[in-house]
């Protein structure tokens, strides 16, 4: 086949303790779905879950330094449970659903909540707030049958050592069994696909040179410092 140009180097994740990769598909992420971060959202109790998408090439994997975004005076951070999928499907059960998942790490959804609240008022797509470059840091992907299926653990986030973000696995308001499983009625799913799975309370604004910490009871850490 003959490109016009030379194709993108696919995205890679590592895998823990491997000298493997996971090759990223596409991104999804969940919104919403703690029922506190809902509610600092203006949301109020369980919502059904609704999704957005990162382009695959804005995550960081590792703990490099991330690129202060453009366009924003309000960037904030979303620590997140990250499923990786190793086995596609559509209309997938819920009782079906973990054993289409390879693996699982921390990452975080940084938001850019000024163009987002602007969009919002404005009823326009807020793709911009979400899915701009670096806006993806991601840890190592944990292979399931190292972690188990996890659902419950601390989830948090700290910002220059002060805890901003501190949460459970188990306040999410619809489980990672039920967000795939909700995801594949919209989408089939495929081998390589990423699903943020929303983040607890906590979200706070971020600057130039703040370190961001995080980590996943069970799963790993992250960290990253904003130049």
């Amino acid at each position: 086949m003959n490109y016009v140009f030379s194709p993108a180097a696919p995205v890679a994740i590592p895998v823990s303790q491997s000298d493997s990769f996971f090759p990223v598909r596409r991104v999804y992420c969940v919104g919403q779905n703690y029922a506190a971060h809902a509610a600092e959202m203006g949301g109020d109790g369980r919502q059904p879950p609704f999704f957005f998408s990162k382009p695959a090439d804005a995550l960081v994997p590792g703990n490099g330094p991330i690129k202060y975004p453009t366009q924003t005076n309000k960037l904030q951070h979303e620590v997140e449970l990250v499923v990786a999928i190793g086995q596609g499907g559509a209309d997938i059960q819920v009782d079906q659903a973990l054993s289409h998942v390879f693996g699982y790490t921390v990452g975080i959804d940084l938001t850019r909540r000024d163009l987002q609240a602007a969009a919002k008022n404005q009823g326009r797509p807020w793709d911009l707030a979400k899915g701009f470059d670096q806006s993806g840091p991601i840890g190592a992907i944990v292979a399931a049958e190292q972690c188990g299926h996890p659902s419950s653990g601390r989830i948090r986030l700290s910002v220059n050592g002060t805890v901003t973000q501190d949460g459970d696995l188990a306040q999410m308001s619809w489980n990672v069994a039920e967000v795939i499983a909700n995801l594949s009625t919209y989408v089939q799913l495929a081998a390589g696909d990423l699903i943020f799975t929303g983040t607890p309370a906590g979200v706070s604004t971020v600057v130039r040179g703040d370190v961001l910490s995080c980590a996943i009871e069970g799963i790993g850490t992250l960290e990253t410092t904003l130049v």
